[in-house]
């Protein structure tokens, strides 16, 4: 059975949260729960599944502020790359710089490193490492979908002007994910619209200089 995907667009900063599961199975993977966690326990409900563990792709503020309040509600572990200890260390200082109140800073249960296979129930997870917008950046390739957080948006690139931001690394991410990862695969961004690195290589301003680098 193919994966289904459902974007739950939370938070001020209009973050997409990503509930994935087998339509022959309840058990769903929460990927980035970014901020109202009501918002997501209701689409739960709406198909009635019930989560097993939320795998992050980084630690920013508005892809982590659900994390708290959804594991204790589930009893669920959080998955999250090594490398953003750093990230999530600063998460109630960032906060108050954007003026939000701070929910409590989530445990982490499983901390990965190395690129390679998460297997959590019937998920396959392939981890790509992609730092630049942060340290520990990761996509999360299952099956043909691979949710990149905020390494690669549909006609834009993260940031990195933020404290663990590095363009040169993000650069060198990029190709690497490019190279690594099916150009037809639907890319989940942590912020507007999918779409494919296909189509990215073609039309995205920050890909097209990078050609030929890219497989």
């Amino acid at each position: 059975m193919s994966l289904r995907v459902e974007t739950v667009i939370t938070g001020p900063f209009q973050e997409n949260s990503y509930i994935a599961w087998y339509p022959d199975s309840p058990e769903a993977l929460l990927v980035d729960p970014g901020d109202d966690d009501p918002l997501i326990i209701q689409a739960l409900g709406d198909h009635n599944l019930i989560p097993i563990a939320i795998v992050n792709t980084h630690a920013h503020l508005d892809h982590i502020g659900a994390v708290h309040p959804l594991k204790e509600k589930y009893g669920i572990p959080f998955y999250l790359h090594q490398d953003e200890q750093f990230i999530l260390d600063t998460y109630e200082t960032t906060c108050q710089m954007f003026g939000m109140a701070p929910k409590p800073t989530p445990e982490v249960d499983h901390w990965f490193k190395d690129e390679g296979e998460i297997k959590i129930g019937n998920f396959c997870i392939n981890t790509v490492n992609t730092p630049g917008h942060t340290p520990g950046g990761t996509c999360l390739e299952v099956e043909n979908h691979i949710f990149v957080g905020d390494t690669l948006f549909r006609g834009s690139v993260g940031r990195t002007d933020l404290p663990g931001g590095d363009w040169q690394t993000l650069e060198s991410s990029l190709i690497h994910l490019v190279n690594s990862v099916g150009h037809e695969h639907i890319v989940h961004s942590g912020h507007g619209p999918d779409t494919t690195l296909a189509f990215e290589i073609k039309e995205n301003p920050f890909l097209i200089p990078l050609k030929d680098r890219l497989n």
